[in-house]
């Protein structure tokens, strides 16, 4: 049977009108929606929007975090057969106008007065936005602009409407069909122009209902919503698995009181970009080192034995009596503990997704216990095209195709998909869906793999990223910059890592240091700092960071075909890379091309045999307001490994 996202709320405030279906967090306190709640709260705020004059297939912005108000809200345009498109929250102003422009949007719904502030700064540049909706009043008493009112106004509006036309909500619902337009997504625009991606009510809700098919989601699991909803993994995981599994999702506090939260509400079904995981295993180390000398011993002991012991638990496969009884130890007095300070105590099942995640870092989460698996998919895909089995998961792979998934690979070895969940197309732009849907049903995915002799694709990199070392004791040696990259990621005291090497002779590398985990390595040995520059530049940092990349380049001459992307070269460089300044995309993805251009001269420095090179770079905080960071960079050399052939 096939579905709309309103007929699975219909569904649950029939069958149990009473459960949770969301929580919210507001001064400290968790306070529940039931079903019975939800479905009255989206048909007051449908009916409000239909008097306000949104209609049939016309789209509507949301910006906000999780709310459960905001949810409301789409489904309360979908109910209408008009197609909610979530925007970045912390997205620019001038970010926003191509989306609201391209797509002709009347209505914006947001969160609170900073986006209230950024619609109405806007307002000129998209003269059609006349109906702007906020959820948080705090800041906004005063502000008199024409269209602008509460969402408790539209609700207000609604129940009215609804008295005198207790049948037409339902109505509007009974037409909207599965292969209606349900929701549009924008790309990062890395290129050019974000580019719309459309999806129906069946492409996204067929890849819910697969997921949560395939590990067995209840409607008693728990899941805490705190990464952007605009962005198409939290949507689905937060909005679309939510409505066709019916657990409960829980929207924290704030952005601050993430990790409290996560505490209190342990999760069972967890789902986080690499980045998440990375910060968390950083915050883990920085307690480590800040412990006393037994407990460090104790703690770098039993991750011995989890590194040793765990992952092979974790896949079901027998261990000895010895490392079982040694690992069951550690369960006690460490591995339990970190879970439970993680707030990963109840996790069942956790997912990564967005980027490759670090084969050292996903091993490190399956050592103590946590059944962190990957998937592989794409706003284009609606996330799920291949799945990792409990037992099955293996750090150099993406997992197997789940139902209703083909794959093949291109001559090229681009991996091309068939599946349920693929885009119905790039809004208002033929040829870019022209260039990634073939006319037999293949979309392209511009990445690059294999399929290995147990079924499982792995990801190599993107297939433009994917190059050749030209020249030197390495010529024509496979270079993946990606894979580079999250190897020094796994480190605690790198946050970002951007390489190069495509037909040079050698790969460089520039990279940010974690200012938190840097700086308490710092303090702890009385070196003094006054800020990111100054510690980035530091000749005690750079020989960390360099010890960091002689481990990567130890473990890259182990592998017989990325050996030649060993790291000869570094700088790290003097400020962090940021979204605002165009360097990272809003799902914090490095925009390679990008930084190249940007940072010329420090990658002519690094190919030129400097030592040392200035910069001065613009920058845009906050407030939005410009300034500047110059400095002194120096670069460093690095041990490079001859290549350790495996035996035949």
């Amino acid at each position: 049977m096939q579905h709309t996202f309103v007929s699975l709320l219909t569904h649950h405030a029939k069958t149990r009108p009473d459960a949770p279906a969301m929580r919210e967090k507001a001064f400290g306190i968790w306070q529940a929606l039931s079903w019975a709640d939800m479905a009255l709260l989206v048909n007051n705020i449908a009916a409000g929007l239909h008097a306000a004059g949104l209609r049939r297939d016309e789209h509507m912005v949301v910006i906000g975090a999780n709310r459960p108000r905001l949810y409301a809200t789409m489904l309360a345009a979908q109910s209408l057969g008009a197609i909610p498109v979530p925007l970045y929250q912390d997205a620019t102003g001038a970010e926003c106008v191509f989306p609201i422009n391209n797509a002709d949007i009347r209505f914006a719904v947001v969160e609170d007065q900073e986006q209230i502030d950024k619609m109405l700064d806007i307002r000129e540049q998209c003269p059609q936005l006349n109906h702007l909706y906020y959820d948080e009043s705090r800041g906004l008493r005063n502000y008199e602009d024409q269209g602008l009112s509460a969402i408790d106004q539209l609700i207000e509006s609604g129940r009215g409407f609804n008295a005198s036309n207790p049948s037409f909500i339902s109505g509007e619902v009974a037409k909207v069909k599965p292969s209606d337009v349900a929701a549009m997504f924008f790309t990062s625009g890395t290129t050019g122009n974000p580019k719309g991606v459309v999806h129906t009510h069946h492409s996204l809700l067929d890849r819910a209902i697969v997921g949560g098919k395939f590990d067995k989601l209840t409607p008693a699991e728990e899941v805490l919503a705190y990464l952007p909803p605009a962005w198409i993994g939290q949507n689905i995981f937060s909005y679309a698995q939510w409505l066709a599994v019916g657990y409960v999702v829980n929207c924290p506090e704030s952005v601050a009181t993430v990790s409290i939260d996560l505490n209190e509400v342990g999760p069972s079904y967890y789902f986080a970009p690499p980045r998440v995981f990375e910060g968390l295993l950083t915050s883990v180390m920085i307690r480590m080192e800040d412990a006393g000398g037994f407990k460090r011993a104790i703690f770098h002991y039993f991750m011995g034995v989890a590194k040793r012991v765990g992952p092979s638990k974790m896949n079901g496969t027998a261990v000895g009596l010895m490392d079982n009884l040694l690992y069951g130890l550690g369960n006690i007095v460490m591995y339990g503990p970190l879970r439970n300070n993680l707030g990963m105590s109840r996790v069942r099942v956790a997912y990564t997704a967005g980027e490759a995640i670090g084969p050292d870092l996903f091993s490190f989460y399956r050592s103590i216990g946590v059944n962190l698996k990957q998937l592989y998919g794409s706003t284009e895909t609606a996330v799920f095209v291949c799945l990792q089995p409990d037992h099955q998961a293996k750090a150099d792979t993406v997992g197997i195709p789940c139902e209703g998934v083909e794959i093949k690979l291109s001559d090229t070895g681009e991996i091309l998909v068939k599946s349920p969940g693929l885009l119905k197309e790039y809004y208002k732009n033929p040829e870019a869906t022209a260039e990634v849907l073939s006319a037999d049903g293949w979309y392209h995915t511009s990445d690059a793999g294999f399929l290995d002799a147990d079924g499982h694709l792995k990801i190599i990199d993107r297939v433009k990223d994917v190059g050749r070392i030209k020249g030197g004791a390495f010529d024509g040696a496979m270079f993946a910059p990606k894979y580079v990259e999250n190897k020094l990621k796994f480190f605690s005291f790198i946050k970002e890592a951007v390489a190069y090497g495509d037909q040079r002779e050698r790969v460089c590398v520039m990279v940010n240091i974690d200012f938190d985990a840097v700086g308490n390595w710092a303090e702890r040995r009385n070196l003094s700092y006054s800020g990111y520059t100054d510690l980035a530049q530091k000749p005690e940092v750079y020989q960390l960071i360099k010890e960091c990349m002689e481990q990567v380049n130890a473990d890259l001459s182990r592998d017989g075909m990325l050996a030649g992307s060993q790291i000869h070269r570094f700088l790290v460089l003097h400020k962090e890379l940021d979204a605002d300044d165009g360097e990272l995309t809003r799902t914090n993805k490095v925009r390679r091309g990008f930084i190249a251009e940007k940072f010329s001269e420090l990658i002519d420095a690094l190919y030129g045999d400097k030592s040392e090179q200035y910069i001065n770079t613009e920058v845009k905080f906050e407030d939005g307001r410009v300034g500047s960071v110059s400095a002194t960079l120096k670069i460093s050399n690095t041990q490079v490994f001859v290549p350790i052939k495996s035996p035949a």
